[in-house]
């Protein structure tokens, strides 16, 4: 077993994205995937699909990966803690044979990943409990099931030891703890199939989400989130966040790509890795900053595509009208600072950003809601020739990395987008954009 390709039907997977990043998520399973059955909710997409665990694995604007177990409606509420462990049992747990196969999936899909290669998202990760074990589930598999009912004289092997992981929102998180919660599931689950609660070196983590509108449980495939990219060395904005404004730029083969305050090259490295044949130019006015990003170009092996000049943004050292595309995180004042006063500069900067722009060309910004408002203000609509992010786009999902981004009225971030014709769609860089579970599960 290789891959899941191998399989004879589509398997069904979902991802966590952050809050606003759903609908690029979305776009990119069923560009690069040719996922069918997709749907999202708030924080999560789901998707079936036969292509290699190896591709899945390669998705972009995806948070963390799980093998999906069981999606049904939420639970029915109840008062008593005795009649919620009923409900887990008839509803989350459900019958064994679903979980038997769904283990064997997983391990199946373990060890595509693992002959693939290391995992890309990161060197360790594991983080609390590893599930160093893995050779041990693969010997009980195969000689059977898992759990209870084997025939006397068969062979037994090694109950599989796991852990919950469990998050609680809606009514049910009045009523329950998301540790009240999980620990009621890890009895169910320890009673019904025979497994063993390890908390700090578990074979498995079993993921559940209960809210008033369903009941999600998966397996996690990764160690690792898929945002935590294996050829950045030195982090900065969000690698998922970073990667969809590159989307939005639409880069084409042989642009020119400026990013004009490039901190750490974040914006730089994602758009280099999705576009290939185009060239990109970095710069910023901290020398500190400029030598991350040389040294993550340089980890990234980029420097033939990518290179980073020290320049203040509004003093762009380039020809007018000379880059195709300008992507750029300007600086909220809260996770990044800036020392000047972002709001009284900001129209000579973009000003400055339409004079190096070219004919067709796209403006990406991310701002915060204050920011964006007083642009909005201050400055003259966009140049007519010059097209912003929020634009009507082509419906080719070929036209961009990874597909269509969403419609135009899409917040990256975490609220509503206060202007609509400046194409700078908002994003809190100190924002949570993973769906975090509790303390006790590994990030």
């Amino acid at each position: 077993m290789k891959d899941s390709s191998c399989f004879k039907r589509p398997l069904q997977y979902y991802c966590t994205a952050g809050k606003g990043l759903e609908e690029f998520l979305v776009a990119e399973v069923r560009c690069k995937l040719a996922a069918i059955d997709v749907d999202h909710v708030t924080g999560k997409v789901f998707f079936s699909t036969s292509e290699d665990i190896e591709k899945v694995r390669g998705l972009k604007s995806a948070e963390r990966l799980f093998l999906l177990l069981r999606r049904a409606p939420p639970l029915a509420q109840t008062g008593s803690a005795g009649r919620v462990e009923d409900v887990v049992r008839d509803q989350i747990i459900g019958q064994h044979r679903v979980w038997t196969e769904a283990l064997s999936l997983w391990h199946q899909l373990r060890k595509g990943l693992e002959e693939a290669g290391p995992d890309p998202t990161g060197p360790g990760g594991a983080g609390r409990g590893s599930w160093s074990r893995e050779r041990r589930v693969e010997k009980g598999l195969s000689v059977g099931a898992w759990g209870r009912g084997r025939g006397a004289g068969e062979p037994q092997p090694a109950p599989v030891c796991f852990r919950v992981c469990c998050r609680c929102t809606g009514s049910f998180a009045r009523t329950f703890s998301s540790q009240e919660l999980g620990r009621i599931v890890g009895v169910a689950i320890s009673r019904q199939l025979g497994w063993s609660v390890n908390l700090r070196e578990p074979d498995l983590e079993v993921n559940v989400h209960l809210s008033d509108d369903h009941c999600v449980i998966g397996l996690p495939l990764l160690r690792s989130p898929l945002a935590s990219r294996s050829y950045i060395r030195t982090t900065g904005l969000r690698s998922t966040v970073a990667w969809a404004m590159a989307s939005l730029a639409e880069i084409k083969p042989g642009s020119c790509v400026l990013d004009p305050m490039c901190g750490v090259g974040t914006i730089l490295l994602e758009a280099a890795k999705e576009c290939p044949n185009s060239s990109f130019l970095g710069m910023d006015i901290e020398e500190s900053q400029l030598q991350k990003a040389r040294d993550n170009v340089q980890f990234a092996e980029l420097s033939g595509r990518v290179e980073v000049i020290k320049s203040s943004v509004k003093a762009i050292p380039v020809p007018s009208e000379s880059v195709d595309a300008v992507v750029c995180d300007i600086p909220f004042g809260r996770k990044f600072g800036s020392k000047s006063d972002m709001a009284a500069s900001l129209p000579a900067i973009v000003a400055e950003m339409e004079r190096v722009l070219c004919v067709g060309g796209s403006l990406v910004l991310l701002l915060s809601p204050a920011l964006a408002a007083d642009l909005k203000r201050s400055c003259r609509p966009s140049l007519p020739h010059r097209r912003t992010s929020q634009e009507s786009r082509p419906s080719d999902p070929q036209h961009r990395p990874g597909g269509p981004p969403p419609s135009p009225s899409t917040d990256l971030g975490s609220r509503p987008s206060p202007s609509t014709d400046l194409g700078v769609p908002p994003c809190t860089p100190s924002t949570d954009l993973g769906v975090r579970p509790p303390s006790s599960s590994h990030p």
